[in-house]
């Protein structure tokens, strides 16, 4: 235990699976597996866990990261997520290409309409604390429907002089929604999810 470090990566072994996590035994390099940890379930996936079992299984080989060392109670706090990109997080590069992209083009002669439930969502995001602002930015057509739904993704830039990006999507239309905030970035998505929660 006092050779690990939090933020340090090890592959390491499921030895057990419970209703609140798995437990995973650490491989050091000398073929051992000496230390075990706990992936809490809220640390298995980005996405919401309703059964461990359905994510790993008992043997199964994974990579985990450490995210702290209790040497008083011999506890060991491991994640599987950490080492995963949030889905949520989305860079503006990836979604709001150049023109010249084969994926995605800005057609000014294209009609473009309000996503639906846009609206509602701005609206209620203006009634969380830190929110001061919202306003529409670009706008771009995608050659591929990515979903029918709306859907709100974060930048994964930081906050900038207190501005900030939103991307709501639906069907093909891309549309930039931009926050003028004192939140940091994770308070944003706290607030998102807290709104896309409420508005049906």
């Amino acid at each position: 235990m006092q050779k690990l470090r939090e933020g340090d990566v090890f592959q390491g072994k499921v030895n057990t699976v419970t209703d609140f996590g798995a437990f995973v035994d650490l491989l050091f390099p000398d073929g051992s597996y000496p230390v075990t940890g706990l992936v809490h379930v809220s640390e298995l996936s980005w996405d919401r866990v309703y059964n461990p079992r359905d994510l790993v299984q008992e043997g199964q080989d994974v990579q985990v990261k450490i995210l702290s060392v209790d040497l008083d109670r011999m506890r060991l706090a491991l994640s599987i997520k950490q080492l995963k990109r949030d889905p949520l997080f989305e860079t503006l590069d990836t979604l709001m290409t150049n023109e010249s992209d084969d994926e995605t083009v800005n057609e000014d002669d294209i009609l473009t309409e309000p996503l639906p439930g846009l609206a509602e969502i701005c609206q209620e995001l203006l009634k969380e604390e830190g929110i001061e602002e919202i306003s529409p930015g670009r706008i771009a057509m995608e050659r591929r429907v990515v979903s029918q739904d709306l859907e709100l993704w974060l930048s994964s830039a930081p906050v900038q002089d207190g501005n900030f990006t939103l991307l709501a999507r639906a069907g093909r239309q891309v549309q930039e929604v931009l926050v003028k905030t004192t939140l940091e970035r994770e308070d944003i998505k706290a607030a998102v999810q807290r709104v896309t929660g409420r508005v049906p």
